[in-house]
């Protein structure tokens, strides 16, 4: 999933991007969630996350806590989020869904 980069528009596409992905929250310049997922559901996910991730260069911080794995996507020098990130994002939930079995 990409977003659509909008000319002369007064919304930035980042914003129309994050709302495409329901669940994911913007905090300053990283993207978060919250998962919920059990221990091997947890080990699975990751193991895509990290293939993706390693494929865009971006690394993502990962940690599980309390049933759930929290994953945040950012620069760590503060600067802005990039499209990577967001279609780091995207890949996220095709994976989420794959590893939980939810429907699409």
């Amino acid at each position: 999933m990409r977003a659509r980069r909008r000319r002369n528009s007064g919304s930035d596409y980042l914003s129309d991007a994050l709302e495409l992905l329901s669940g994911w929250t913007r905090d300053g310049v990283q993207l978060r969630r919250e998962l919920p997922c059990d221990d091997s559901q947890h080990a699975a996910l990751t193991e895509r996350i990290k293939v993706a991730a390693d494929t865009l260069h971006i690394r993502p911080t990962i940690v599980r806590r309390d049933g759930h794995t929290q994953i945040c996507l950012g620069p760590p020098d503060g600067t802005t989020i990039t499209d990577g990130e967001v279609t780091l994002a995207a890949r996220i939930e095709d994976f989420y869904r794959t590893v939980v079995g939810t429907p699409q």
